[in-house]
């Protein structure tokens, strides 16, 4: 039971002094009760941990800052947080930066700029752990540019039976090659090596556009600079691009008056739009209508600050979300059809459809793995049914191929992901390997992944 003296943290996880209690993840689709809560401090607290939990024939579910909208952190044994093992362990002359696996991302953007360093690409949420970040295949946009994860140039993982493994492009390389993005599966990242860049600004340039313009040209405007993105409104033509040129610091910075920062991201972007999402959930049929008063409150804007200010925004209104990865070429004809049903009235969708794009990297799970990728998000109000809508972009991504991200929602289970991984078999494997009897498995790492095979 939950006594009044528990503390919430911002996704809803409470807890008491005696370790006992509720989760729910940041969109408060995923909720857990009766949960058993360690807070392990260090390397030998957390294998402890694991291997008193495996002892008892339990299981053992890592968790970061529950953003991810998936069940993939849904504890069903013990829960391992940590929030206490979440230290900066050195950053060297190199741009090497090593830390414990519970840092959120915010607290070391923070960091590095403190230090003359900064991450070369981040998504557009700041609020994930490290770990988690990285576990489920985080990522931002850049045609040049990689995933969080191919930012990472080393790791330690504790196993299921408390030894560590250490693991670089060099060091246990197979395990470190799937290990990038593990979903949790394979062990539990206990520390791990970022290489920084020297800290760096964006120009940032937003204004508004229209989409078929945008689709007719579509490799050309997302090469146009460093970090191109668009955010569609359906039931409308209207998109709203975003252009982040990368800039050195000695050329200055611009940033924007604080009474538009205020103004543009905290009562446009957040408070009117709130009240535009519940206006839409009292009255679905005005959500066209919504949508059109929304995108048309876009203004043009350009500044310049330093990367993480940049790339991150705060997102204050709760939603759930749907994320594919399709090989790039395919992206304008998916959303030329989800415009086309959008006009005919086949659903309603009050927010705004995110696209952005990555290049391709070799981590085995990666949703960019192998190939150039355009990012496609759909997203709906929390505790809305997404209905046809998440079902409509489910189809047409699966149609060319689509790659779910691993921390939104979807609808395919281990056979139908093997047909989209060409190395899935090897990633189930090794999970077998060094997990032989599922102590980091929950039910939807059964579903996505396949039980672990019987030893």
């Amino acid at each position: 039971m939950i006594n009044s003296g528990g503390a919430e943290r911002e996704d809803g996880t409470t807890m008491t002094d005696s370790g006992t209690g509720s989760w729910r993840n940041w969109a408060g689709n995923q909720r857990a009760t009766g949960v058993e809560v360690a807070r392990p401090g260090g390397s030998d607290e957390i294998a402890s941990v694991i291997t008193a939990a495996a002892g008892q024939g339990r299981r053992v579910r890592p968790i970061g800052s529950g953003h991810s909208f998936t069940a993939i952190g849904r504890p069903e044994g013990v829960q391992l947080r940590l929030d206490r093992h979440a230290g900066l362990l050195g950053v060297d002359d190199a741009g090497l930066v090593t830390v414990q696996a519970g840092m959120p991302l915010h607290r070391l953007n923070a960091e590095l700029a403190r230090r003359g360093w900064a991450l070369t690409n981040l998504g557009d949420i700041d609020r994930q752990t490290v770990s988690g970040a990285l576990s489920t295949g985080t990522h931002g946009t850049g045609a040049r540019f990689g995933g969080l994860a191919t930012q990472l140039r080393a790791l330690r993982l504790v196993l299921a039976d408390g030894s560590l493994l250490h693991c670089s492009a060099t060091e246990n390389p197979e395990v470190f090659a799937a290990a990038r993005i593990g979903l949790g599966a394979l062990g539990v990242l206990d520390t791990v090596t970022l290489q920084a860049v020297p800290a760096f600004g964006l120009r940032a340039e937003e204004g508004p556009a229209r989409l078929p313009e945008l689709l007719e040209g579509f490799d050309e405007f997302m090469e146009s600079t460093d970090h191109v993105e668009f955010y569609w409104f359906p039931h409308t033509s209207r998109c709203l691009t975003k252009r982040n040129t990368r800039v050195p610091l000695e050329a200055g910075l611009a940033p924007l008056p604080r009474w538009r920062a205020v103004w543009d991201d905290e009562v446009l972007s957040n408070a009117v739009f709130a009240g535009i999402v519940a206006a839409g959930r009292r009255r679905p049929t005005a959500i066209p209508r919504l949508a059109a008063v929304a995108s048309g409150g876009l203004g043009a804007r350009t500044w310049t600050d330093t990367s993480h200010r940049v790339f991150v925004s705060r997102r204050r209104v709760r939603f759930l979300e749907m994320e594919y990865a399709v090989p790039r070429a395919e992206a304008p004809a998916i959303l030329t059809e989800l415009h086309r049903i959008a006009k005919a009235g086949e659903f309603r969708a009050a927010f705004p459809v995110e696209v952005r794009v990555a290049a391709a990297d070799d981590i085995t799970l990666s949703t960019a793995s192998g190939r150039d990728t355009a990012y496609i998000a759909a997203h709906v109000p929390a505790r809305t049914d997404p209905g046809a809508w998440f079902a409509a972009l489910e189809s047409m991504a699966g149609s060319v191929g689509g790659r779910p991200h691993w921390g939104k929602l979807h609808g395919l289970d281990a056979a139908a992901l093997r047909t989209r991984y060409p190395r899935f078999d090897e990633f189930t494997a090794l999970r077998a390997r060094l997990d032989p009897t599922g102590v980091f498995g929950n039910a939807h790492l059964d579903t996505v992944l396949g039980p672990v095979p019987a030893g």
